[in-house]
């Protein structure tokens, strides 16, 4: 790839970012909550955070850990998923997921799950 469609690449995944975050959804405002301001183990976390191609929902650099939640949408989209996740993790990056529902219905679950990762 060219310096310039690298550039090019750069701006729309950030411009992409910037979007996502003004347009969370009701799971990612939940999770973020708990999330934010080194509210989890003292772990920055950011949110719609581009890596490469991709935005990732939440990202912890200082753990190379990437959680991603889902909707009913990527029901549709299992084979655009596996190749984010095998990406994601080729860059190095434990890959997390959850289901919208999962953090509605059990967002301690949710957390317990990140923290035991956190602290593997």
């Amino acid at each position: 790839m060219s310096p310039r469609a690298s550039r090019r690449l750069a701006t729309r995944t950030l411009a992409a970012a910037r979007t996502l975050r003004r347009e969370s959804t009701d799971a990612e405002r939940l999770l973020w909550s708990r999330l934010r301001d080194r509210r989890l183990l003292g772990f920055k976390f950011r949110r719609q955070f581009p890596i490469g191609p991709f935005v990732a929902d939440f990202v912890c650099t200082e753990q190379h850990m990437v959680i991603e939640l889902d909707g009913g949408q990527h029901l549709e989209r299992t084979v655009e998923d596996s190749e984010r996740t095998n990406y994601l993790r080729g860059m190095g990056y434990q890959v997390i997921r959850f289901w919208n529902h999962q953090v509605f219905a059990e967002l301690e679950a949710v957390i317990l799950t990140i923290v035991e990762k956190l602290k593997a």
